[in-house]
This record gives structure tokens, C-alpha cells and sequence, in this order.
């Protein structure tokens, strides 16, 4: 941590109680904090004083969290991380597609929140300093991480973008579940391996509509997924 520049986190809680405890939390972990408790609050600080990562509630008065999260990435490319009571698939996944890097389910610890941003703030880092990256008729741009297929813009989530970045850069080797996983997010999370696949399922798609005649994506049986450019359907 950067003593002399510390990291911004926006807190974006309605509830007084959490928000209070994660302020202290990271406060005391040498980062610098900002809480706002409406949603419609957000992007109007957001041009005062951007933040280097997000949390954020997803039932917020003024503007919900799926919508702001909607909302911010139309010009933002900031870490945003979920916090939310809900533990239904469909809206994790729901978060996740809009483009949060991450969620976490409440009940949580402090520990656990803090030890997820800094995953999440760890991964946008090396992105900044990483190489570019070409693969066949992909092309990944690791700062801005945008996806380009033939100079044509893919639509993407950053956790697809994560595990296509990760499958690209070790052409051919075969990954676990678990171990995309660790790449995407940082840490290993049970039961967010299930989530994978749809995250595999969604990808193939999105590139289909610009590569229907190739399968870049394979599955392995027993083990996970590879990338390769060799097969066509």
C-alpha cells in the first residue's frame, strides 16, 4: 500500500451500521475512505473525487445498484465490487454481466472485504502494466481491457474478459474451473467455479456472432477449458 497516495474506496451503503464498519476497517488498513448512502448520489462524486475501487449495496435509495452499476460502466472502467444480501444465481450473474468485478454476499467480515479489494485492485494494477496481447484474430488491450476481434469492439464483462485473457495467454494449456478462478478473481472462492461456466457459455456466444464458424473455447473433459485456434466447428 501507498502510504503517500493511498487507495480510494467509495462505499456505497445504506445501511449506517456496514458502512460505518467497513470505514473504520479499511481505514485502519491505510486506505482512504468516502460513504455515501444513496445510489443517485454516486455518479455526480464520482466527477469529484473518482475513487480507485467501488462497493456497492445493491438495494440503495434513489438508484439501485444494479442501475448505477449499469450506469457507471457507460464511462467508467473503475473496480466495482457487489455487496448484497442476495444469493440467487441469477443475480449475481446479473451484477456480473453488467460489469462488476466481483460480489460478496452479506453476512461478511471486514477481513474478507478488504482481502477481496485489494484482489480486485491487484488485478486492475497488473492489467496497467501488462503486455497487449494477440492471439489469431483477437487482439486484448490489457489497460483500457477491451476485446477486439478483427479491430471490431467484443462485448464483455470484466470476468469474461479475465478468463479469456487467462486462456489466451497459455495458448493450449488446459484450465480448471478452480483455477480460472484464482486467475479472474484472485483468491479461491467456493462454489463461484459454477459460475464458470456460464461465463464460458456467454463468451462462445459473443464471439460466434463475430467467428461463427470457429470454436476457440474447448472444453476438457474431466479438467476445464483450453483456447486454441487450430479446430473449426
Amino acid at each position: 500500500m501507498d502510504t503517500l497516495n493511498p487507495t480510494h474506496i467509495l462505499i456505497v451503503e445504506d445501511e449506517v451500521k456496514i458502512a460505518s464498519v467497513l470505514s473504520d476497517y479499511f481505514l485502519s488498513r491505510h486506505f482512504t475512505v468516502s460513504v455515501l448512502y444513496r445510489g443517485d448520489h454516486v455518479i455526480a462524486f464520482m466527477k469529484q473525487q473518482p475513487p480507485d475501487l467501488i462497493l456497492l449495496d445493491l438495494m440503495l435509495p434513489g438508484m439501485d445498484g444494479i442501475s448505477l452499476c449499469r450506469e457507471i460502466r457507460k464511462t467508467s472502467r473503475i473496480p466495482i465490487i457487489m455487496l448484497t444480501a442476495r444469493v440467487e444465481e441469477a443475480d449475481i450473474l446479473l451484477g456480473l454481466d453488467l460489469g462488476a468485478d466481483d460480489y460478496i454476499c452479506k453476512p461478511f467480515s471486514p477481513r474478507q472485504v478488504v482481502a477481496r479489494a485489494k484482489a480486485v485492485l491487484r488485478r486492475s494494477r497488473e492489467d496497467l502494466l501488462s503486455r497487449n496481447i494477440e492471439a489469431g484474430p483477437f487482439s486484448l488491450n490489457t489497460q483500457s481491457r477491451e476485446v477486439r476481434i478483427h479491430g471490431v469492439l467484443l462485448k464483455i464483462t470484466p470476468n469474461e474478459y479475465g478468463i479469456l485473457k487467462a486462456l489466451t495467454t497459455a495458448q493450449g494449456r488446459a484450465f480448471s474451473r478452480m483455477e480460472l478462478v484464482g486467475m479472474v478473481q484472485g483468491y479461491e472462492f467456493e462454489g463461484y467455479h459454477r459460475t464458470i461456466d456460464t461465463h464460458i457459455k456467454n463468451l462462445r456466444k459473443k464471439i460466434a456472432e463475430h467467428l461463427p464458424d470457429k470454436d476457440f473455447i474447448h472444453s476438457v473433459y474431466g479438467t476445464g477449458y483450453r483456447f486454441s485456434l487450430d479446430t473449426v466447428k
